[in-house]
């Protein structure tokens, strides 16, 4: 057991997501903060203004209304796949991360979308008080997501997921309290994005906001003891340095808090509370961190990326750069990311691969 609670306090700090010191260790289910999406995560984990395929279930709800503009050229479907090896500093064979997204378009409905997030933390050790070994459970995590997105006007669109999570951390009772580690709970996601129109602009700016698990605490022993989940703001913008008809270069940078409190007894606001006030009364704007991301198109074949993320010293440190690149044939599209941490951070080495199909 010891195993897989090391693990999850590990994944608090060190997912690459956007929180502030000192509640990364407050909220449960961290693994919802991972970023799928090689291409996103090698533009330091940032894409909420800049989502062009399914992926956006996670980014942005609000950016599937834009994938299927033109019937001539765009797919109604597709689907993503990602698979990354997780922490790779630590060496663990079985703790891996998978996702897979899908979205198709029905006229006259909207951009339907959906997804399902798997962590598993691997095979851990049973053991008493006095640490006898009495057998071994398996610990996993996982969350599905449905999603709906239209344009309310033209330049402008909202999306919004519901979403069940399920954490199964051990399967056996766990000392005094009787009870597994295991929990459920629910929650819904909502997106905005706006493309200004003004002419000096040139439709080459994008702004996208999201707020990301809105839902009640979750309960592995009794509802005194419940955490909540990992309410995150996310906001940013991209911009399109130039687009030609054989080069494209865009410019994306996201802002993230983590929308947690709690008290130095450990009571927890409720996520509405928190999200329009006490994150904000009690925190300050150092606990927002920062991404920026480049990527460059030649034609609409090959892709290059690169990317830096930044958190204030204060509030955990994480700064690190990536890079990736990206190919598309046909119906076909491969993306791979790197994380380019020095060796002491858990994050270093990961390798992302991630893909696309439409159809």
């Amino acid at each position: 057991m010891k195993r897989v609670l090391s693990l999850s306090v590990i994944i608090f700090f060190m997912v690459g997501s956007h929180r502030y010191a000192f509640a990364q260790g407050e909220a449960a289910v961290p693994f919802l903060l991972i970023s799928p999406g090689a291409s996103y995560g090698a533009l330091g984990e940032a894409g909420v203004a800049y989502t062009n395929d399914a992926n956006a279930v996670f980014w942005n709800p609000a950016g599937l209304a834009y994938q299927y503009d033109n019937p001539q050229a765009d797919k109604p479907g597709q689907v993503t796949f990602m698979h990354a090896k997780w922490l790779p500093q630590f060496n663990f064979s079985d703790l891996f991360y998978e996702y897979a997204a899908g979205r198709y378009y029905i006229d006259g409905i909207g951009m339907l979308g959906t997804s399902i997030t798997f962590l598993n933390l691997g095979q851990n050790v049973w053991t008493d008080e006095q640490g006898n070994e009495l057998g071994t459970f398996d610990s996993f995590e996982w969350a599905l997501t449905v999603s709906y997105a239209t344009k309310i006007i033209e330049n402008v669109s909202i999306g919004v997921n519901a979403k069940f999570i399920q954490s199964n951390l051990s399967n056996v009772n766990v000392g005094a309290e009787n009870q597994d580690g295991s929990a459920s709970s629910f929650a819904v996601d909502v997106g905005a994005m706006w493309k200004p129109d003004y002419k000096i602009l040139n439709n080459r700016l994008t702004l996208g906001l999201n707020v990301s698990n809105i839902g009640p605490k979750i309960s592995y022993i009794d509802d005194k003891q419940a955490d909540p989940l990992p309410t995150n703001l996310k906001a940013g913008l991209s911009y399109k340095i130039f687009d030609d008809e054989f080069n494209k270069l865009t410019f994306v940078y996201d802002m993230n808090k983590l929308m947690v409190v709690k008290d130095s007894l450990g009571h927890s606001d409720n996520v509405f509370e928190s999200l329009f006030y006490s994150a904000w009364a009690e925190g300050s704007w150092s606990d927002i961190t920062s991404s920026f991301g480049l990527e460059y198109w030649y034609g609409d074949l090959i892709a290059l990326r690169a990317g830096w993320f930044y958190e204030d010293p204060n509030n955990g440190g994480r700064n690190f750069t990536t890079f990736g690149a990206g190919i598309k044939y046909s119906i076909f599209g491969v993306d791979f990311a790197y994380i380019a941490g020095d060796d002491e951070s858990p994050l270093s080495g990961t390798m992302r691969f991630s893909l696309a199909v439409s159809f």
